[in-house]
């Protein structure tokens, strides 16, 4: 049995493709860098992941396509408006995008870097509804931008990647859009003002929902398939599993047994932390 990818790279080769599709690390490792989990924020209240969850890539395909798409978005629009202004649009569309998932996490682990790239696409679109006479190319500039959103949107069907901190994202992006992203010639207050309202507003009624821990995901049922793509080798809802442990000291194996489905597997080490066992088992028993 392969334990993990590319194992040439020593330790930082990463976790076989059926338990991290984005050539990452295991859902334990993700926690305990700062992944975002409904029982962590209702249980253990530990809100400082509404932090870490927006700097945190799933693995290294995700890092790869999050950081070109940001570089390719970005200075297109650094160009256009200056580094500070889209700086505020990347900052505060990763923290809203944070507090849109919160409200439909589950209890699994989640991670939500392209947040704030959603940001500066919904900014990005702004910028084309308020200049849209004065671009010469906009069949170009459309183009990319679906482009850019179809493909991380895609990924974000896989494990571990949270959509629905990039939609929230994106509804950021194009309100601080039309706040920040403006000429002195084609300045418009009005605009301006009903979208600093909007935008207060969807972030009181987010953060306060966050803090009283709604749960959309109670009455919306088919919402979760927006954020995770059901197939044989994950789920996309957290079930409960357990397992039979056996060490054999003599031969260093560990077998694990799920329980619900009488499946076994050997390890040929027995060193491993609870945690890890539980995402082993997690595997076994799907």
């Amino acid at each position: 049995m392969v334990f993990c990818a590319f194992k040439a790279l020593g330790r930082f080769s990463f976790q076989p493709l059926s338990e991290n599709p984005l050539l990452g690390p295991s859902a334990s490792k993700l926690d305990e860098m700062g992944a975002l989990q409904r029982i962590f924020l209702t249980e253990h209240h530990q809100t400082w992941r509404l932090f870490t969850f927006p700097v945190l890539h799933g693995g290294a395909i995700h890092l790869v396509i999050n950081l070109c798409s940001v570089i390719f978005v970005g200075i297109h629009l650094e160009k256009e408006f200056g580094p500070l202004r889209i700086g505020i649009v990347y900052v505060l569309s990763a923290l809203f995008g944070a507090l849109v998932a919160a409200l439909f996490i589950q209890n699994t682990p989640a991670v939500g870097s392209s947040g704030a790239l959603y940001g500066l696409l919904g900014a990005m679109l702004s910028a084309l509804i308020r200049n849209w006479k004065f671009y010469t190319n906009k069949v170009a500039a459309v183009t990319s931008l679906i482009c850019v959103s179809v493909i991380n949107f895609s990924l974000g069907l896989l494990p571990y990647i949270d959509n629905f901190s990039n939609i929230g994202g994106f509804v950021s992006g194009i309100l601080l859009g039309f706040l920040l992203l403006f000429s002195p010639q084609l300045d418009r207050p009005v605009l301006r003002s009903v979208s600093l309202i909007l935008f207060i507003i969807v972030l009181a009624g987010c953060l306060v929902a966050v803090l009283r821990g709604v749960n959309i995901n109670q009455y919306c049922r088919w919402c979760r398939y927006v954020d995770c793509v059901p197939f044989q080798r994950w789920q996309c809802k957290s079930i409960a599993t357990s397992c039979e442990t056996m060490v054999s000291n003599a031969q260093l194996t560990l077998t694990l047994t799920c329980m619900s489905n009488g499946k076994y597997k050997v390890f040929p080490f027995t060193n491993l932390s609870q945690l890890r066992i539980n995402d082993l088992c997690s595997l076994i028993c799907l």
